[in-house]
């Protein structure tokens, strides 16, 4: 049975790691079973922090694609597209914000945070686009009349400025928009290689396109526990990074695991073989699809026009609501 309607994104910024994998992409695949989704790349809202840099676009745009498809997202069963191949986003975005106060935009907490943030890394973003976010990401959400969306705790406070929004809109106006709800997913957090968190910075990702040398490569590169010198001495899998991961891929395992670290009846160098023929096997399927895509990169293309295609009907449907309601 269908619960309800989704929409959700992701910014095409660069190659996807195991991380954002299990932070994100893996419950879209499980929602997708009891729900009705529009998952968008969302291109405009990579441009917010990062529109002097648009060279490598396009191929996150497709890269972002093939994560997606490999991961088991089905273009079937969810409206799979790119942000701005449906121009009623930004028709949307300009309308809302003709009618946001500028002091809901202002007060979003995470606002100031990511200003200064960026700001220390040399990024010129006091414009409009940065500032203006959640209207876009409002717009995002209501032109699908979403009533669900997948969010971690950070993205919390983006989300209720939405859900004013559109209050206000409602209320302005007539009632047309759902107020969206959060649905928090609980998100499997892996550390990096080095056992900090994962990331591209730091050059301690494991990617989600690597092939299973790749994978098995940068398993016996995880530290271990630096107080186990030698195979005989009893380890602490608790401040051990294999373990960490060994509780993600190796679920029905992870009591014999610790058990056999602490009595030294397994070394380190076993237990990231192990590891490493769990994690193979268990993205095995998302590396035969990735395969099978990356020989007809048409097929990926294709999924997107077809996906745009969905979108815009229900989105053109929306804004000739929202014309009528606005005497537009």
């Amino acid at each position: 049975m269908i619960k309800g309607r989704i929409f959700s994104g992701m910014q095409p910024s660069g190659k996807f790691h195991l991380g954002n994998y299990l932070g994100a992409l893996d419950n879209w695949v499980k929602l997708q079973q009891n729900y009705e989704c529009f998952f968008s790349i969302v291109d405009w809202h990579a441009l917010t922090s990062s529109y002097e840099n648009t060279e490598n676009l396009q191929q996150n745009i497709f890269d972002m694609a093939l994560d997606w498809l490999s991961a088991g997202l089905d273009p079937e069963k969810n409206v799979i597209f790119v942000q701005s191949h449906v121009k009623e986003h930004a028709e949307l975005h300009l309308l809302l914000s003709m009618m946001t106060p500028l002091s809901w935009l202002e007060r979003v907490p995470t606002y100031k945070d990511k200003l200064q943030q960026l700001g220390i890394q040399g990024k010129d973003i006091n414009t409009y686009g940065f500032m203006g976010y959640p209207e876009l990401m409002t717009a995002d959400i209501v032109l699908y009349k979403a009533d669900t969306v997948p969010v971690g705790e950070d993205q919390l406070p983006h989300l209720e400025l939405s859900r004013e929004i559109v209050r206000r809109f409602n209320h302005l106006y007539r009632p047309i928009f759902p107020e969206p709800k959060p649905y928090l997913s609980k998100a499997s957090l892996l550390p990096g290689i080095d056992g900090r968190k994962m990331s591209k910075s730091y050059g301690n990702e494991i990617p989600f396109a690597a092939s299973p040398d790749e994978l098995r490569d940068r398993v016996r590169q995880m530290v271990t526990d630096p107080q186990r010198v030698k195979k005989t001495d009893p380890g602490n899998p608790n401040v051990c990074t294999v373990y960490t991961f060994h509780k993600i891929f190796s679920q029905d395992q992870v009591g014999e695991i610790a058990k056999c670290c602490r009595e030294a009846t397994i070394g380190c160098v076993a237990c990231k073989k192990r590891l490493a023929e769990q994690m193979v096997s268990a993205l095995a399927d998302i590396h035969t699809r990735r395969r099978s895509l990356e020989a007809n990169p048409g097929k990926v293309k294709e999924i997107l026009t077809f996906g745009a295609e969905r979108a815009r009907v229900v989105a053109a449907a929306t804004m000739e609501e929202v014309r009528q309601a606005m005497n537009l």
